[in-house]
């Protein structure tokens, strides 16, 4: 699984772009200028940063993405439970509820999700 690790800012930027795409490049200039305050610059060079991590693409000068926003963070999330949890899910789980008590329908749902993706 490739690993891509952004800073507050590349997130930040990022997220402009799943929330908007397809987005022409000169949209992007003027939402980081407003949001940002970002120069054209910074913009492009950052877009391109993320499109060589192969995150997003700008063709034709329009930007999309080639990871999707979910798919993006589940692969934080399991590089996360692998490096702090040595890939356990139960000890992440257990250190993640931390003594708390599960609702009802919390419950129903993590059995749920466990009867879905358990391999037989």
């Amino acid at each position: 699984m490739k690993e891509y690790k952004l800073s507050q800012s590349e997130a930040r930027f990022a997220e402009i772009i799943w929330q908007h795409e397809p987005l022409g490049s000169g949209e992007l200039v003027k939402i980081c200028e407003k949001e940002m305050e970002w120069k054209k610059s910074t913009t492009y060079t950052v877009l391109k940063n993320l499109c060589e991590k192969g995150i997003f693409q700008n063709q034709n000068a329009v930007v999309t993405s080639l990871i999707k926003k979910d798919e993006f963070y589940a692969r934080q999330s399991r590089r996360f439970v692998e490096d702090t949890f040595g890939g356990s899910l139960p000890k992440f789980m257990t250190s993640f509820i931390g003594g708390k008590k599960l609702t009802r329908k919390q419950a129903e749902e993590l059995k749920r999700l466990i009867d879905e993706h358990r391999e037989d």
